[in-house]
């Protein structure tokens, strides 16, 4: 492959820079860092991270420094992302002008849940983590926050599938990290959990015109996934990793693609899986039932 300049019609080189500093987060790497590596000033990292003309070369040897392949880096097919701070931050960019999200989360969208929820699940990630200093921790909690302003900001419209199965299981367990916790630790983190449920039924009596939430009583898809809607492509993005009860960011490869047959298809589940879902004052009521029951 030559060194030229990739042409200017051919490539988003803002989509490019997106990626790029996602790739660069996900690898705990300071702008200044590549930039030693790449023989370039930092302040030529950040302009590349803009959306600013890059040569073939310089991608190929970002690849090499990033862990990543040049297609994931020009968005041809899939991208690949082991790391959950870098999946967070490409959630977070394409969220930033999405005309439509649709979702489903296991057991809910962190969008979704209280402000006291951040304090929980960082208790989660540490319990669940053998190296509770694990440094990809507090880079989670900072990008979910972050991500969280960012949505409360725009209000982008959401249609948010939760599972009635899943919700059941994140009673019971509670907000736990691990299940070997003293049990009156498990009594006050179930009745932390069951206090999110209530918000979510709040949510679902109060109906605000730009978030739509379905309870499936159902079958879910095992994977986390986004749709995002934006203007000039659409992108599906699936997940393994877990921001709820015995949460997981350290297994898994999440992937992000543009492929009109993966947007379509899961479109299409969604339509599919809202049209059989519990809506309004129903789901309400269906959640309270199972409160009072768990």
């Amino acid at each position: 492959m030559d060194t030229a300049v990739i042409p200017h019609q051919s490539i988003d080189f803002q989509a490019i820079g997106e990626r790029l500093r996602a790739y660069r987060l996900g690898a705990s790497l300071r702008a200044e860092t590549v930039a030693d590596q790449l023989g370039v000033s930092r302040a030529a990292v950040y302009r590349m991270e803009k959306g600013h003309i890059v040569k073939i070369e310089t991608l190929e040897r970002l690849g090499v420094i990033l862990n990543t392949s040049l297609a994931s880096l020009l968005g041809v097919g899939a991208e690949y992302y082991t790391s959950p701070v870098a999946y967070i931050e490409r959630m977070r960019q394409l969220e930033t002008d999405a005309t439509r999200i649709m979702a489903h989360f296991e057991p809910i969208s962190f969008l979704l849940t209280s402000d006291d929820y951040a304090a929980h699940l960082e208790q989660m990630l540490r319990e669940a983590n053998p190296d509770q200093d694990d440094p990809r921790i507090a880079s989670v909690m900072k990008l979910l926050s972050d991500r969280k302003r960012a949505f409360s900001r725009r209000r982008p419209p959401i249609i948010s599938l939760i599972g009635l199965r899943e919700i059941e299981r994140f009673v019971h367990f509670g907000l736990v990290g691990r299940i070997d916790l003293p049990p009156s630790v498990r009594m006050e983190r179930s009745l932390a959990a069951r206090r999110e449920v209530e918000r979510i039924i709040a949510l679902l009596q109060e109906h605000p015109m730009d978030m739509q939430i379905g309870i499936v009583d159902g079958s879910m898809p095992n994977a986390t996934f986004q749709v995002f809607e934006r203007p000039g492509a659409s992108f599906v993005a699936v997940s393994p990793f877990r921001f709820g009860e015995l949460p997981n960011i350290t297994t898994g490869i999440a992937q992000v693609t543009a492929a009109p047959q993966a947007v379509e298809l899961y479109t299409k589940m969604v339509e599919d899986l809202w049209q059989r879902s519990y809506k309004g004052q129903k789901a309400a009521d269906l959640l309270g039932s199972m409160l009072k029951v768990v």
